[in-house]
């Protein structure tokens, strides 16, 4: 799976932490405190979108919330910062994978639809910040996944072409957003996404249900 890779770039969420279960959760107290409802088939479409992009998703669903665009952020980076620092754990085998790039010389970059503060704050919590040479979001960047934009800005920072970039995702559209920067693309296993294994399966070039199965040489080539 590394073999002529001279990066890695992680996604975040479901992918090197195990935090997808926090937001559906947000999402529902955060309208019911103004007296509204999720409507049928709301998470699915926000797959990949950016923390911004999300944000601006709300409120155009729900016209009648009293909140700005930065205010909407700003609530959901309150409500979710203690889980990141406090309760959401990295996905197994995480911190052996990322030592054994940096004892191989493979450089690590993040690319995140989450908001950058809930991000670094992770990182921090989770002591693994040191591990990354680039760390960006999708809301620096023109559009969300499946749009290129955050890998392909990932790579630049890295001073490397797309093919020699390992991308590791756990949502189709992140998967996308990979295959479209021409990066290879390994699938992790998530239980928010396991409905979607067979599409993910589909769309990417390796799946793992652990980065362990990578140091053990276990990974499925699909």
């Amino acid at each position: 799976m590394l073999k002529d890779k001279k990066a890695v770039i992680f996604d975040l969420d479901g992918t090197l932490v195990d935090s997808m279960w926090i937001w559906p959760e947000i999402d529902v107290n955060y309208v019911e405190r103004f007296g509204l409802s999720i409507p049928q088939g709301f998470g699915e479409a926000m797959e990949g979108m950016s923390f911004t992009e999300t944000a601006r998703y709300f409120l155009d669903t729900f016209p009648t919330l009293p909140r700005t665009l930065e205010e909407v952020k700003q609530d959901w980076t309150e409500m979710a910062y203690e889980w990141y620092t406090k309760k959401v754990p990295l996905k197994p085998g995480v911190y052996n994978f990322l030592e054994n790039l940096r004892q191989n010389d493979i450089r690590c970059g993040i690319a995140t639809s989450n908001g950058r503060e809930l991000a670094a704050a992770t990182l921090k919590a989770l002591r693994i910040d040191d591990f990354f040479d680039s760390f960006r979001t999708s809301c620096e960047v023109a559009a969300g996944k499946p749009a290129p934009d955050v890998y392909l800005k990932v790579a630049d920072d890295l001073r490397l072409s797309p093919e020699c970039c390992l991308v590791f995702e756990d949502v189709p559209n992140g998967i996308l957003a990979g295959r479209n920067a021409g990066m290879t693309v390994c699938a992790v296993d998530d239980d928010y996404s396991r409905q979607l294994e067979a599409k993910k399966r589909q769309l990417a070039d390796y799946y793992i249900h652990s980065y362990d199965d990578i140091i053990n040489g276990q990974y499925e080539v699909l």
